[in-house]
């Protein structure tokens, strides 16, 4: 789960900005028609989503049967382009659905995932670039620092994400003085932000956006630097409690993709939010919402909101 303390720096946020989203609906577009178990997942998704981006997202609409998230920007994001693709496709050009569709796995690992199991590593840029910076010019603006030892890191201060890091690093330092495993896999930390492209590809790297950190290498750490059997061996050995406390601050851990990077940490407090509150089995029979603290008002206006676009 996401400690109390961080979750509760997002709902206050969440708190502040609820009031200013608003369903629009088309006039053909009233409801969202189909199975059920699709729209159950859309409505979770719009949840974590809305939670997790509390000052970005402002609106959700409906149009001829699609749904979109509003940006402050005005920018309207598609959540589902409802086409067919393969995985590699998904991977290229993701909408919001795509990057949900596999729930990340909040329980300790020792193996590798199965073939194809990534969750976080699919990424919506729209939303990306609407949260954190459009441009290389606008994302540096946005860069504060986080002290990683004895030694400053740029991270990005949108979406409390600095400040997450900050407590992950206060957590993690105590970690670190009763263990010399937490130490060998935290130092000498590899970076974090670094305006570049995926290395193969034209996809911008996480930490361009100055939302990921590498931490300490090793050769077992990368899929393509390691076979499967090496980088399970590597994986098995790393400290358990170290990747939970970035899990309970927002971060995925790259570990948990059958591409494999171990050293790889990055802020998307939305799939965190979506293992805590939804499992990947779907249940009509119950509330769709059913697992969220319904209690907290803001999350309690944000149901409602889905409820009245989507039936």
């Amino acid at each position: 789960m996401i400690k109390k303390k961080n979750a509760l720096i997002l709902l206050i946020s969440l708190l502040l900005n609820i009031g200013n989203i608003t369903v629009i609906q088309a006039t053909n577009a009233a409801f969202i028609s189909g199975d059920n178990t699709y729209n159950i997942t859309m409505k979770q998704d719009l949840l974590c989503l809305m939670i997790a981006y509390p000052e970005y997202i402002t609106n959700i609409e409906a149009n001829n049967g699609f749904v979109y998230l509003v940006m402050k920007s005005g920018k309207k994001i598609l959540y589902d382009d409802k086409k067919n693709k393969i995985f590699q496709e998904k991977l290229s050009s993701p909408d919001l659905q795509d990057t949900l569709e596999q729930i990340y796995p909040l329980s300790p690992i020792k193996s590798i995932m199965e073939n194809n199991f990534d969750p976080g590593r699919l990424r919506c840029y729209e939303l990306l670039s609407e949260v954190y910076g459009t441009s290389k010019q606008a994302i540096e603006y946005k860069l504060t620092n986080v002290k990683v030892g004895y030694t400053n890191y740029q991270f990005n201060s949108n979406n409390y994400a600095a400040k997450s890091l900050q407590s992950v690093m206060k957590e993690v330092m105590l970690l670190s003085k009763d263990s010399q495993n937490v130490r060998k896999c935290l130092f000498p930390c590899s970076g974090t932000f670094n305006y570049r492209v995926i290395s193969g590809t034209n996809r911008l790297s996480p930490h361009a956006f100055g939302i990921a950190i590498d931490l300490a290498s090793d050769k077992r750490d990368y899929w393509k630097w390691a076979s499967k059997e090496a980088g399970e061996k590597r994986l098995s050995s790393y400290p358990s409690n170290l990747v939970e406390i970035f899990e309970n601050y927002g971060f995925v851990w790259g570990g948990k993709w059958s591409h494999f990077d171990i050293l790889h940490f990055e802020y998307r407090p939305e799939f965190i939010l979506k293992a805590q509150y939804f499992t990947n089995r779907v249940d009509s029979k119950n509330p769709w919402y059913e697992g969220a603290p319904l209690q907290q008002l803001p999350i309690k206006n944000a149901v409602d909101k889905i409820d009245a676009l989507i039936k």
